[in-house]
C-alpha cells in the first residue's frame, strides 16, 4: 500500500487551522505588513489598552499616582533637614546576623513588588506554618482564600504571631485579624464567618488608595449561621488598633530559613531603641499608642531578607514636620496619643472662635460645621505603608528614629521596595 500524503506544512505547525471565511481574500489585506492600519483599528487597541490597564488598577486597588522614583513615594533624610547623622548607622548595636546569612545585594529592589489593595494579619499565636499559609487546614487563612474575592481590590493575607484569644494555636477557636490599612481590629471570627467579613467588612473598608478621610464600619454583625451554632461565634465585632504605628517582619522559616533568623534579632533591636521612647509594645500590651512589632507569613522576596513593613498613622507621633537640624542636637520626645488629640482640638477650638464672632450665622450653617467636626473625630487608618528589605540590626537605630517616627526613608535606592502614601495619593505600583 502506497504511503499517504504528506501534510501541508501549516497543518505540522497547527493541528486546528483556523476556518477559513468567506472573506479571507480581504482578511489578508489587511493582515498585509505593508498596509497601514486604519485609524479605527488605532482608536480601538488604545480603547482596548485602556480597558485592561482600568481593569488591571481595579483588581489591585490601584487609583493613585504611580511614584515612578523612590524619592517621589516617601521622603528621604538629608543632613540639611535632619543632622549630619541621619544616615549613619548604629553604632552600639551588638546583635549580628550569623556568617552564613547571605542575601541578594544587586537587584533594583524599587517598584518590584505587586499592588494589595488591603491586608489582613490573621492572629495563630505561631512564628511558622506551612508553606502557604491557605494550606493551614481548618485556619480561617484557608477559609479567606477559598472564599470569593472583597469587592474593594486584591487582598494580601498573612498569617501572624498575634496571640489568639483563648491564647491556643489551635485552629478550633474563634480568632482575632487586623485590617489595614483601616487599623482595626476583627474579632471573633471563624471560618464560618469568613464571607460575611469579606463582603460587610473588608469590602467597606478603606484600601490603600482611597483618600485619607473618616470612614465607618460596623461595630457589629450578627453571622447568619445555622440556629444550633454556639452563640458566642455569631457576632463579629470591630474596634480600632490601639497603636500609632506597626512593624511587620516576615519570619516563615518554611520559605527561607533567613526569615526565621532575622525576625528576632531585628525585634530584639528595636525593641531596645522603641523602649526608651515609651513606645515599644508587646504582643498583649494594648496600651494606647506606641508601636506593635508582628511576625508574618511570606510576603515574596526572601532573598532581600529582612523584610520590614510600617504601616503609620497620619502624623503618628507629632513629628513628621519636625526639621532636626534645627533641633540643636535636642532629644525629640515622640507625641503620646492624648497629646496628639488635644493638639487637634486646639486647632479646632480656635477655628470655632473665630466663627463665634460672626453671631449673623444662621443655624443650618452651625449644623453643617458640627457634622463636619464630628466627620473629623472618626477613624481614617493609616496613611503610610513603607516597605523596605536588606534590613539588618544596625539599620534599626534610624529606621526608628526616621521611618517610625517621621515617616521617612534612609536608603531609598538599596532598601525600599515600595509601598503607599494615601496623604498625598501616591503608590509605588
Amino acid at each position: 500500500m502506497a504511503p499517504p500524503p504528506p501534510l501541508p506544512s501549516s497543518s505540522l505547525s497547527d493541528p486546528h487551522p483556523p476556518a477559513v471565511s468567506s472573506n479571507s481574500s480581504r482578511d489578508s489585506k489587511l493582515k498585509s505588513p505593508h498596509r497601514r492600519p486604519t485609524k479605527n483599528r488605532v482608536w480601538k487597541f488604545k480603547m482596548f489598552k485602556s480597558l485592561l490597564s482600568s481593569a488591571k488598577s481595579l483588581a489591585i486597588g490601584d487609583s493613585g499616582n504611580k511614584a515612578t522614583k523612590p524619592e517621589d513615594l516617601f521622603p528621604v533624610v538629608s543632613k540639611e533637614v535632619d543632622g549630619d547623622d541621619c544616615d549613619h548607622e548604629c553604632a552600639t548595636c551588638t546583635i549580628t546576623y550569623p556568617r552564613s546569612f547571605k542575601i541578594d545585594e544587586e537587584d533594583e529592589l524599587y517598584g518590584q513588588i505587586k499592588g494589595w489593595a488591603t491586608h489582613v494579619l490573621v492572629a495563630t499565636g505561631k512564628t511558622d506554618w506551612v508553606r502557604d499559609v491557605a494550606d493551614e487546614k481548618g485556619s480561617v487563612m484557608q477559609a479567606i482564600a477559598g472564599a470569593k474575592a472583597p469587592a474593594n481590590g486584591k487582598l494580601m493575607l498573612s498569617a501572624s504571631n498575634m496571640p489568639t484569644p483563648h491564647h491556643t494555636s489551635s485552629y478550633s477557636e474563634p480568632t482575632t485579624l487586623l485590617l489595614l490599612p483601616a487599623f482595626i481590629l476583627i474579632e471573633n471570627v471563624t471560618p464560618a464567618t469568613v464571607p460575611l467579613l469579606l463582603e460587610k467588612i473588608i469590602s467597606q473598608a478603606p484600601t490603600n488608595s482611597t483618600p485619607l478621610t473618616p470612614f465607618s464600619i460596623p461595630r457589629s454583625l450578627e453571622a447568619p449561621l445555622p440556629e444550633a451554632s454556639p452563640a458566642y461565634i455569631k457576632e463579629l465585632t470591630t474596634r480600632p488598633c490601639p497603636h500609632q504605628a506597626l512593624i511587620l517582619l516576615c519570619s516563615q522559616k518554611t520559605r527561607d530559613a533567613r526569615c526565621g533568623q532575622s525576625a528576632p534579632l531585628l525585634r530584639k533591636e528595636l525593641q531596645r531603641h522603641l523602649q526608651p521612647l515609651g513606645l515599644y509594645r508587646d504582643l498583649d500590651d494594648e496600651r494606647p499608642g506606641g508601636v506593635g512589632i508582628y511576625f508574618i507569613s511570606h510576603v515574596g522576596g526572601h532573598k532581600y531578607s529582612a523584610n520590614m513593613l510600617v504601616y503609620r498613622r497620619p502624623d503618628a507621633f507629632g513629628l513628621d514636620h519636625v526639621e532636626r537640624a534645627k533641633e540643636g542636637g535636642r532629644e525629640l520626645r515622640p507625641k503620646k496619643p492624648e497629646e496628639l488629640k488635644r493638639k487637634q482640638r486646639e486647632v479646632k477650638e480656635g477655628e470655632e472662635g473665630k466663627q463665634d464672632e460672626k453671631k449673623e450665622e444662621e443655624k443650618e450653617e452651625k449644623e453643617e460645621k458640627e457634622e463636619e467636626e464630628e466627620e473629623e473625630d472618626g477613624e481614617v487608618g493609616a496613611a503610610q505603608c513603607i516597605w523596605l528589605a536588606r534590613v539588618k540590626p544596625e539599620d534599626c537605630e534610624g529606621i526608628v528614629k526616621f521611618t517610625v517616627l517621621q515617616g521617612k526613608v534612609i536608603k531609598p535606592q538599596s532598601q525600599l521596595r515600595g509601598g503607599f502614601d494615601r496623604q498625598r495619593g501616591v503608590l509605588s505600583w
